[in-house]
């Protein structure tokens, strides 16, 4: 309690919550025993006082702990999990839920073949699950959209998608004319947090940073970054990231990850100014208050597959288990770099030696082995052709993806 005179108790003043350590307790406590039955008890941690008062003093430590924990929880850049997902609510939001990839399948097979619960796998051994019933036209041909069998931003190259997982009568083949569209993960605490800040600038003074805020408040949408041209020339960002192509005179142009896309449209026309054209690829008409129509546009960003070959010695304890967690921590950080961001290769050495990574990596693991060299490329075959030690570029309407299985670990 604020004001509390106790030497075991979490307290809070005018800069925020303070709790004693855990030896600050037991000392306190060691101190109270030998004041009450004298200086010469004995309380080292083998005598049965000793253990007693460990007990205790785990005890008030662990409720100041818990102390610090909901006092932490009212806060969104202190609060986690749940409590992180309560505090959003203040500002209108809600923790992005996981989504799944789509992709255009084009069927062949046998006329009239009806297809159920049908699945396809791609290169990655991913799996697409087709709708429940798909029947092959008259043609011989029909197309459908999959959805990713997995949650997340499964990626998918054009013509990737060309195995029949289900064997079924009369279907022959398919294939995915062109990428899929990504989905996304459950979004993240440090997400969520960042999120969060952004969405307050709604009531700026920035107009720009008001449709920002304002698009990232929608349900679904995970990022958004604001790219603007106030000039009366074709502008191309000189400045990381690099855009492949220059925005129009007197543009905006919002690249935007998940949510729906009419949303995100009326959304933008709702907060900018008159006049501003809203550039973009994925367009959608939306209604002004006077029944008005106005062509909106905005950038979903395109991935761009990005492989690693990762070449090592091997030192006592290395096995393939901590290789995959290699593999799968690269992996991560390429993955959450965000649209617009490049892949530099030096940045590659602090995931690769797993410096953030803790899920299901043995003890030391680190210390059990020794990086001689990290390649970057198109993962296409593996085969590290064309690999090399150098920074992917990713444009302002892009976003880098990884898989772990483009993870490639060789151990000598």
């Amino acid at each position: 309690m604020s004001g509390t005179t106790s030497p075991t108790a979490a307290y809070v003043d005018a800069t925020g919550i303070h709790a004693p350590d855990f030896r600050t307790i037991q000392d306190y406590l060691t101190g109270q025993f030998q004041a009450i039955y004298g200086g010469d008890i004995i309380t080292t941690p083998d005598s049965q006082d000793g253990q007693l008062i460990g007990i205790l003093a785990l005890a008030l430590s662990d409720v100041n702990a818990a102390c610090v924990a909901v006092y932490n929880s009212f806060s969104p850049s202190t609060a986690q999990g749940t409590g992180l997902s309560s505090m959003v609510k203040i500002n209108g939001m809600t923790r992005a839920v996981p989504s799944n990839s789509t992709v255009s399948l084009t069927l062949t097979g046998q006329a009239y073949t009806i297809i159920t619960n049908g699945q396809a796998r791609d290169t990655a051994s991913n799996l697409w699950d087709l709708p429940a019933t798909v029947e092959i036209g008259v043609s011989g041909q029909v197309t459908v959209t999959a959805t990713a069998d997995q949650p997340g931003a499964i990626p998918a190259l054009a013509n990737t998608v060309t195995t029949i997982a289900t064997v079924t009568l009369g279907w022959q083949s398919v294939t995915n004319p062109s990428a899929a569209a990504l989905g996304a993960p459950l979004e993240s605490d440090p997400a969520l947090r960042s999120r969060q800040a952004t969405s307050t600038a709604q009531p700026s003074e920035t107009v720009l940073s008001g449709i920002t805020g304002a698009v990232l408040a929608l349900p679904g949408v995970t990022a958004c970054a604001q790219y603007e041209n106030d000039t009366n020339t074709d502008y191309t960002a000189t400045q990381p990231p690099v855009g492949v192509s220059p925005l129009p005179p007197h543009s905006i142009s919002l690249v935007v990850q998940g949510g729906n896309a009419q949303q995100i449209c009326d959304t933008i026309l709702l907060h900018k100014t008159p006049g501003c054209y809203t550039y973009g690829t994925t367009r959608n008409t939306s209604i002004d208050v006077y029944g008005l129509p106005h062509s909106i546009g905005f950038f979903i960003p395109t991935a761009v597959a990005v492989g690693v070959n990762i070449a090592l010695k091997g030192l006592a304890g290395y096995s393939t288990l901590i290789g995959a967690q290699i593999s799968a921590s690269v992996a991560s950080y390429i993955s959450g770099l965000g649209s617009g961001q490049p892949v530099m290769w030096s940045k590659l050495w602090l995931p690769a030696n797993l410096c953030d990574w803790t899920t299901g990596v043995p003890t030391d693991a680190t210390g059990t082995y020794d990086i001689t060299s990290i390649t970057l490329g198109t993962p296409v075959n593996h085969a590290g052709t064309g690999y090399a030690q150098t920074n992917v570029p990713i444009t302002i309407f892009q976003i880098a993806t990884c898989l772990a299985a483009d993870v490639i670990i060789t151990a000598s």
